[in-house]
């Protein structure tokens, strides 16, 4: 499959990294040279320096011949009119990242559609409703949503006197018998694992685990974790982010927005009718005491200063705040911040690429998501006749040790599997492995 990105910044380059390593032909298209060298250096791809919403840039290119063109240039009006010329020239979809979410409006003047646009990510909603899924999981450093919301992958930190430390995942699994789940993989570090039956927990290790939606609080009580319900946010920053947060929450529980700029924050009051909007530092340690940040279920900083999010959010969880949420837009950061102990990270470059990625690759048997804190990508695979994965029970099947078998989709019924489980030609499997091993497990099912 050809795929053509425009746009070679934060998230055109994870995009080609992310395709390229399955395969996938991709030409990437800058303006900068100095995006355009670093995509040339670091991936398997082609590159076109030039303007991304000028025809000639795109012939050279080949979009024409392209089955996917994706606009994810900064700039709203140079995605339109570059999607508009690939769809003109021949490309058979298009996909493109809007930061104005106005254009997606039933009454706006300008449809996406009239540029040929096939699907759109608005990168602020799609942060947003990861942010809304961490807030009402104050226990988790991560939640993925899988088959439609009825699995989630939930990260979660050991912490000291956790039952599971020193205890290898056989036993855990022995002790927990009664609780299905898959233990998809671990970050110690900054490096991840894939444990097997002899991995032995450690403190400060981030566990991630598949479980079915309505087991996540069995989860939470096999790590010794307090399972509240949230019933307070604050929010520091009145961006876009900031703002669709409030309005997503305000109606459930009770939401308080810090924004510094005077002018701004009186604005905020205005439009946001059920939320508290505070004039003030996030950074100010009094201010924080003052507005009484030790109860705080959930403390989100969503400003653009990613060295004030950081900030802020230490001093949070200093001063108690249960649960600390912060948005980064570099995403090397991101495995970093989570050693250093804030609760969860968020990156609208990573929710944007994984949006667009599940899109490409809807339908075919390749990964759908990949993770901005760990090295795994989740496969949804179905067997061909008389394949492998077939023709024996799970424990009888040699898998690549880069991976395991998360979940099985039967006929809508979703399983987490065992050892005995036999996949049928007509079951879904989730798999979830390292890059590089995935053409190995796909031989499985082939």
């Amino acid at each position: 499959m050809k795929v053509v990105i425009i746009g070679a910044g934060e998230v055109g380059f994870h995009l080609a990294k992310g395709l390229s390593e399955e395969n996938f032909d991709i030409t990437c298209i800058d303006i900068s040279a100095a995006k355009c060298k670093r995509a040339s250096e670091n991936l398997d791809v082609i590159v076109v320096q030039g303007d991304g919403a000028s025809p000639q840039v795109l012939k050279e290119a080949l979009v024409q011949d392209a089955d996917i063109a994706i606009a994810v240039t900064r700039v709203d009006e140079v995605n339109l009119i570059a999607s508009q010329i690939a769809h003109e020239l021949g490309a058979r979809k298009i996909v493109a990242r809007l930061r104005n979410t106005e254009y997606s409006r039933k009454n706006s003047i300008i449809h996406p559609e009239k540029f040929g646009i096939d699907k759109i990510i608005h990168p602020e909603m799609a942060a947003r409703r990861e942010i809304v899924r961490l807030v009402m999981r104050t226990a988790a450093s991560s939640v993925v949503d899988f088959e439609g919301g009825r699995l989630q992958l939930i990260g979660v930190r050991i912490e000291n006197g956790c039952s599971l430390i020193g205890m290898n995942l056989i036993e855990v699994r022995q002790t927990k018998a009664s609780f299905a789940f898959s233990t998809i993989a671990i970050l110690r570090g900054q490096n991840t694992v894939i444990p097997h039956g002899d991995f032995i927990f450690e403190p400060g290790d981030i566990c991630y685990f598949l479980v079915r939606r309505e087991r996540v609080n069995d989860l939470f009580k096999m790590m010794g974790k307090r399972v509240l319900a949230t019933k307070n946010i604050m929010i520091l920053g009145g961006g876009k982010i900031g703002r669709d947060v409030a309005r997503s929450l305000e109606n459930e529980i009770d939401v308080r927005l810090v924004e510094q700029d005077k002018e701004k924050a009186q604005y905020l009051a205005v439009q946001l009718e059920k939320t508290l909007v505070l004039n003030g530092d996030g950074t100010d340690i009094e201010f924080l005491k003052s507005e009484r940040v030790d109860e705080v279920d959930s403390f989100v900083a969503v400003t653009e200063n990613e060295q004030t999010n950081l900030l802020s959010a230490l001093l949070a969880k200093h001063l108690g705040a249960r649960q600390t949420i912060i948005h980064v837009s570099k995403t090397e950061y991101i495995r970093v911040m989570k050693v250093i102990g804030l609760d969860a990270v968020v990156s609208k470059n990573m929710s944007t690429v994984n949006a667009i990625l599940e899109y490409i690759k809807s339908g075919q048997r390749l990964s759908i998501i990949n993770f901005e804190d760990i090295a795994v990508e989740a496969l949804e695979l179905s067997p061909a006749p008389n394949s492998k994965i077939t023709k024996h029970e799970l424990k009888d099947i040699k898998f690549p040790g880069a991976s395991v078998v998360g979940a099985v989709n039967h006929h809508g019924h979703i399983s987490i599997p065992s050892g005995d489980t036999q996949i049928t030609e007509e079951d879904t499997v989730l798999v979830f492995a390292f890059p590089r091993f995935i053409h190995k497990v796909e031989k499985l099912f082939n």
